[in-house]
C-alpha cells in the first residue's frame, strides 16, 4: 500500500478514535445536565408539584429547543415545512408517548429519590431505548456478526448489570434506613408505590428514542441547509418535546383543577395566610426556568454527541442513561440520600458506578473500531 494512503487512514482513524471520546464526553455533559435538573426544584418554595413542574416544561419544551434551534441551525422553519407530514407525525407521537415517562419521572423522584428512582426508571429505559431501534430495522444481526457490534452490544449489557446492581443497592439502603433517616433525605419515600411509577416510567420514557429514529428525514433536510453537523439533531427536538409538552400540559391542567392550585402562579397559597412575597414567587420562576434549561441540556448535548458516534449512534441511548445515572447516583451522595446504610450497602452502590463508567467506555471503544473498518 503507498505511504501517503497509509497515512490517510491512519489519520481518519486517529480522527475517528478523536470524535467518538469527544462524542462520549458529549454524552456525559448531557447525562450530568440530566442527572442535575431536579436540583433546583429544591429551592422552589410553597409550590404545588404540577405547578412547578409544568413552569419548568415551558422553559425546557417550549422555549429551549425552539430557541437554540433557530439561532444554530439554519432555515429551522423552511427545513420543518419541507418536511413529510408522516415524518412530523412520529416525531410528535412518540414524544407524546414520552411525555407519560416525563411526568412520572417526577413522580418517581419524588418517591423514590434521585439514586434509587433514576436507576430503576433508567434501567428499563436503556433497555428499551437501546435494543429497539437496531431490532426493529433489521441491523441488529449485522451487530452480532461484527467485532464492533459485539463489543457496542456487551458495552449495552454491562450498562444493564451497573444499573441492576445500583438498583439492589437502593433495596438494601431502603431496608436498612431509620424511618427518620429516610424521611430527611426523602419526603415522601414509598418504595412500593415508586416502583410501580418507575417501571410505568422507564418504559414510556424509550419512546423518546423512537422519536429520534423517526427525525432522520428532518436531520437530513437540516445537513442539506447547511447547518453544522453537530447541530443537526436540534430542529427534531422542537416537534419532539412539543408532544411531550402536550401530555404534561394535559395532566399537570388536570392536577391544578383538581387541587386548586392555580392560585401558585400569583403567590396565592391555600396553607399561608397570606400571600408570597414577590421575591420568593420571581426566585420560584427562576429555579424552575433554571431546571428546564438544564433538562434540556441533557438532549443539546445528546444530538451532538450522537452525531459523533459514527454508524452505531444507537449506542447513544444507552450511554446517556449510564451518564444520568452516575451523575444522578452523586447528587444522591452529596444530599445524603445514602447516609445511615451499612459499609456493604455503600460498596455496592460504588461499584455500581464503577460499572457504568466502564460500560461507557466499552461503548465508546466499540463505536470507534466500527467506524475504522
Amino acid at each position: 500500500m503507498p505511504r501517503h494512503m497509509c497515512q490517510a487512514l491512519i489519520l481518519q482513524g486517529g480522527n475517528q478514535i478523536s470524535n467518538s471520546l469527544i462524542g462520549l464526553l458529549f454524552h456525559w455533559a448531557g447525562g450530568l445536565s440530566a442527572a442535575s435538573f431536579y436540583v433546583p426544584y429544591k429551592a422552589v418554595k410553597h409550590w404545588s408539584w404540577e405547578v412547578y413542574w409544568i413552569v419548568g416544561g415551558v422553559s425546557s419544551w417550549i422555549i429551549a429547543p425552539w430557541f437554540f434551534a433557530y439561532f444554530q441551525t439554519n432555515d429551522l422553519f423552511d427545513v420543518l415545512s419541507s418536511t413529510s407530514n408522516e415524518t412530523l407525525f412520529w416525531c410528535y407521537f412518540f414524544g407524546f408517548a414520552w411525555g407519560f415517562g416525563a411526568l412520572t419521572f417526577g413522580l418517581t423522584m419524588r418517591y423514590l429519590g434521585l439514586s434509587l428512582g433514576m436507576a430503576v426508571s433508567l434501567g428499563l429505559t436503556t433497555a428499551f431505548g437501546t435494543l429497539i431501534p437496531p431490532i426493529y430495522d433489521g441491523s441488529v444481526s449485522t451487530l452480532i456478526q461484527t467485532t464492533s457490534g459485539q463489543v457496542i452490544l456487551l458495552g449495552v449489557a454491562i450498562t444493564l448489570c451497573g444499573i441492576m446492581v445500583i438498583a439492589a443497592a437502593g433495596r438494601a439502603k431502603e431496608k436498612e434506613m431509620s424511618d427518620e433517616d429516610r424521611k430527611a433525605s426523602i419526603a415522601e419515600f414509598d418504595f412500593k408505590k415508586g416502583i410501580m411509577v418507575a417501571v410505568f416510567c422507564g418504559i414510556m420514557s424509550s419512546c423518546f428514542a423512537y422519536a429520534l429514529a423517526a427525525a432522520e428525514e428532518i436531520r437530513l433536510l437540516t445537513l442539506a441547509a447547511g447547518t453544522d453537523p453537530l447541530q443537526q439533531g436540534l430542529p427534531a427536538l422542537c416537534i419532539i418535546l412539543t408532544g411531550g409538552m402536550t401530555t404534561n400540559l394535559i395532566w399537570c391542567g388536570y392536577l391544578i383543577i383538581k387541587n386548586k392550585s392555580a392560585g401558585n402562579f400569583v403567590g396565592n397559597v391555600p396553607e399561608q395566610t397570606k400571600r408570597l412575597s414577590i421575591n420568593i414567587l420571581t426566585w420560584n420562576y427562576l429555579f424552575c426556568a433554571l431546571a428546564g434549561l438544564i433538562w434540556y441540556f441533557q438532549f443539546f448535548f445528546y444530538t451532538m454527541g450522537e452525531s459523533l458516534m459514527g454508524d452505531y449512534s444507537f449506542s447513544s441511548w444507552a450511554l446517556h442513561m449510564a451518564s444520568i445515572i452516575i451523575f444522578s447516583t452523586l447528587w444522591g451522595f452529596y444530599f445524603k440520600e445514602w447516609k445511615g446504610v451499612k459499609t456493604k450497602t455503600f460498596l455496592m452502590v460504588c461499584s455500581g458506578i464503577g460499572i457504568l463508567v466502564l460500560s461507557t467506555i466499552i461503548i465508546g471503544w466499540g463505536n470507534s473500531i466500527g467506524s475504522n473498518l
